[in-house]
């Protein structure tokens, strides 16, 4: 497939994807392998690719501080697709995401590659994730650089964690919908960063924290799941908060997550033990976007909201959606990021 054929395929990827779930994560899995309860960790293996399963992806965020006194928020992100089961290298894709938020701005940028040439992959040990010359690397996925840049920006960072990979769900098993479906996931919400962003007006050095989703599965999503609201917080009392809803199309949602000790213990929460409650609503490129939320956790004595930094944090790619730093504030202070998919602009009458 020459390089036009390729990113015409894939910029078909979202218009079929919506009847199966967001993106088509609700799509048919048969041929791939499945999320198995009875599987544990295996590291450094696991930081790895699992080209037996659809999708996987290596996803890094990061709220950082500026010397310029300013705040700044950075993603990071690496997507693997099969187009077909057997684990073929040739028939992967790779897409890659980056962003950087400032008081000015969010700005993103995106990368495609086909699996087997090398232009993308990911090693386990020592660890490298890269799509062209964006790069995660290190001797281990603990101690890495993260390098990305767009047209008129770039950040350089060093991320060295602090804390253990914590595993999501029971033992990293982690439940997407009352029908069952399911991934393995696993965070690493421990990382101190340091480095330099770049801006039109000059570079900035920073500090700050970071945290690395870590997720693979074949059908993560039901059919009728249409999106997802997705937080990861690191409060002011050294806890860490994962959570997030799964929107379905009859307007109810499944809510789930983890609440981390400082020392990376998790307790997986119970279906609907976190609620999330949208209280402000944006227009965002057309959109009708909940950039501020209730959260709340009963039994940690958590009633907290968390606001958007900036509403405009809009990832312009093929699969559009938001993603940006937030602010938290309540029975607890601290900060993180929030994502939100799946949000279409209003259909136009004829």
């Amino acid at each position: 497939m020459n390089a036009r054929a390729f990113a015409f395929v894939l910029s078909l990827l979202p218009l079929a994807g919506f009847a199966q779930g967001f993106a088509g994560l609700g799509s048919d899995a048969d041929g791939y392998a499945l999320p198995d309860p009875a599987t544990r960790f295996v590291f450094p293996e696991d930081h790895g690719p699992h080209p037996d399963f659809r999708i996987e992806w290596w996803y890094v965020t990061a709220t950082l501080d500026g010397a310029d006194g300013e705040t700044y928020g950075v993603q990071w992100t690496l997507f693997r697709n099969a187009l077909a089961p057997g684990g073929d290298p040739d028939r992967q894709v790779w897409m890659g995401h980056a962003a950087l938020s400032t008081p000015d701005g969010h700005v993103s940028a995106e990368r495609l590659a086909r699996g087997g040439i090398g232009q993308a992959g990911v090693e386990a040990e020592p660890f490298e994730a890269w799509i062209d010359e964006w790069r995660m690397a290190g001797p281990t996925l603990s101690e890495v650089t993260l390098t990305a840049q767009g047209a008129d920006w770039a950040y350089d960072l060093g991320l060295d964690a602090d804390g253990p990979f914590v595993p999501q769900g029971v033992e990293g098993f982690s439940v997407k919908s009352e029908a069952g479906q399911a991934s393995h996931y696993y965070l690493q919400p421990f990382y101190d960063v340091t480095g330099t962003i770049t801006l039109p007006s000059g570079p900035v050095e920073v500090s700050g924290e970071a945290w690395l989703d870590r997720e693979w599965s074949s059908q993560p999503l039901t059919g009728s799941q249409t999106g997802w609201d997705w937080i990861s917080l690191h409060l002011d009392d050294g806890h860490r908060l994962m959570g997030y809803r799964l929107r379905e199309a009859d307007g109810g949602a499944y809510t789930v997550g983890t609440w981390i000790a400082p020392d990376g213990t998790p307790d997986p929460l119970e279906p609907g033990e976190l609620t999330m409650t949208p209280l402000r609503i944006a227009e965002v490129e057309g959109r009708e976007v909940p950039v501020d939320w209730q959260i709340t956790l009963p039994e940690r004595d958590l009633d907290i909201r968390v606001e958007a930094l900036r509403d405009d944090s809009w990832m312009r790619t093929r699969i559009p959606y938001w993603e940006g730093p937030v602010a938290v504030t309540g029975t607890h202070e601290g900060r993180g990021y929030l994502e939100m998919s799946g949000y279409a602009p209003p259909r136009q009458d004829d």
